[in-house]
């Protein structure tokens, strides 16, 4: 099976006069120790039925389109249709066809894996859920993530033209953005395999909680205080959030929050000079009573007492 290189892509992509050809590789690229370049769908011919725009059977090169007109994507086990503007990852080792259908609109991005290496990127390019997913890395997009795509992609083509030196480091962080956006948007089982639902539950759960913390100024508020609001936040009915958590860590939501509470006012008893209305408004309490009464019950002394009682130990 033949390879299709990065420069025989773009060869294919244009009419091969020496003109067209230096407009899709642009100055300097061939210095690039890796190889990146974004096409335009409405500046390529139109192909038929019977001879697909992309039929590479074996390629050299990692591919990212983004798709606005009706096309199909074939697989050897599968078909997709695709009639909405969607996000389709293809790597060296994809066998994978596109047809399109009628008029298409859309971009779409190749590079080498010399272009995402490690040491220019910073990540391991087949290690990232996006490339080494069993499901075939095809996404509908909303009309907002469309938008966020498109605006990419349309940065990415006036960035390749660029006299900026370093043009092909933000090129890198265009084509990441892109790659993160296709992860968020995979199955949440093939984001983590190795968990079980309720493991992953619990894990959202306490990444929600704690991205509300530190608190690091008085007019800094959190936003979550009670399950229902977790569990809204998480599209969980809340007595399954409650039944997750509990089997999970053998503590309520409400205590798991309650406890993340305590812990964050007593730092800031300890280490700030905030009075305890601003600390029981940051910490999401209707007022000074309510917060008090709440402290009281989980550490047996009121704030006042505990700030108190701090300040004499370490005078001692």
């Amino acid at each position: 099976m033949s390879v299709t290189s990065f420069e025989a892509l773009c060869s294919s992509l244009s009419s091969g006069t020496s003109t067209e050809l230096s407009a899709l590789l642009p100055e300097g690229i061939q210095h690039e120790v890796g190889h990146f370049n974004v096409f335009n769908l409405t500046q390529l011919t139109q192909t038929s039925r019977e001879k697909p725009a992309m039929p590479y059977a074996c390629r050299a090169f990692y591919k990212i389109n983004f798709l606005t007109g009706k096309s199909r994507a074939e697989y050897p086990d599968r078909t997709i249709e695709i009639n909405q503007p969607s996000l389709i990852f293809t790597t060296p080792k994809s066998p994978f066809t596109w047809w399109p259908m009628g008029r298409q609109t859309g971009q779409f991005c190749v590079f080498t894996a010399d272009f995402l290496h490690p040491t220019k990127s910073g990540v391991i390019l087949d290690e990232l859920p996006i490339f080494k997913s069993p499901e075939h890395p095809v996404y509908a997009l909303s009309e907002t993530q469309a938008t966020r795509v498109q605006a990419i992609f349309d940065n990415m083509e006036a960035e390749i033209t660029s006299n900026y030196a370093y043009k092909y480091d933000l090129l890198r962080a265009y084509t990441i953005e892109l790659v993160h956006i296709g992860q968020k948007l995979q199955s949440t089982t093939m984001l983590h395999p190795n968990h079980s639902a309720f493991a992953r539950t619990t894990s959202l759960f306490i990444e929600l909680l704690e991205r509300q913390f530190p608190l690091e100024n008085p007019q800094q508020k959190i936003a979550l205080r009670t399950a229902k609001q977790f569990a809204d936040q998480l599209a969980v009915h809340v007595n399954h959030l409650n039944k997750v958590l509990r089997e999970s860590t053998g503590l309520t939501t409400t205590e798991l929050i309650s406890g993340r509470l305590v812990q964050e006012a007593r730092a800031l008893l300890l280490h700030t000079d905030w009075t305890i209305a601003e600390i029981a408004d940051s910490l999401g309490f209707s007022d000074f009573a309510h917060f008090a009464k709440f402290f009281k019950s989980e550490t047996s002394l009121s704030p006042g007492a505990f700030r108190r009682q701090a300040q004499s130990l370490n005078y001692t």
